[in-house]
């Protein structure tokens, strides 16, 4: 099997992984799929294209996806609901010395108890993304998120 071949086969994985770990509810596992230093960013698709900072999310290391995921399952007060991933394949788009550049087009379903599901939020992960002992891990992710509109919040990682 070519380099690149096993490459695209790795990145498959980890996506599915990574939408099957947040559909499932598992958020305590969700950090795992990052290194130590890493960034988790989830931006309007305008300040995106535009370049400006402003994030409706923005952790920079494990240690604050930890926290969130406490935030979330401790003090954050919210009607529950389910998540469905469904993640496009994922294309390398660059390399960087180890870290590999990758794209993926998302989109997540949210289905509450009492109602129907619907499209909660859409768009593309810009990833970069390393090879660790355990595996392929995130150092970098950016969920931009194609509608400046966000149904009420964002609650659960995208």
């Amino acid at each position: 099997m070519s380099a690149d071949l096993a490459l695209r086969l790795d990145l498959a994985d980890l996506y599915a992984a990574y939408g099957a770990c947040l559909d499932g509810g598992r958020l305590d596992d969700w950090p795992s799929f990052f290194t130590e230093d890493c960034r988790y960013r989830l931006v309007p698709r305008e300040n995106h294209d535009r370049g400006l900072p402003l994030s409706t999310m923005d952790l920079r290391s494990r240690g604050a996806l930890l926290d969130r995921v406490y935030g979330v399952k401790s003090t954050l007060f919210h009607a529950p609901y389910y998540q469905r991933h469904i993640i496009g394949p994922a294309r390398v788009t660059g390399r960087d010395g180890d870290a590999i550049h990758s794209e993926a087009n998302y989109l997540v379903i949210r289905t509450k108890r009492d109602a129907p599901s619907e499209v909660f939020n859409t768009g593309r992960y810009i990833d970069r993304v390393v090879r660790t002992a355990e595996g392929l891990r995130f150092t970098e992710k950016i969920c931009v998120f194609d509608s400046e509109l966000i149904p009420n919040s964002i609650i659960y990682p995208i």
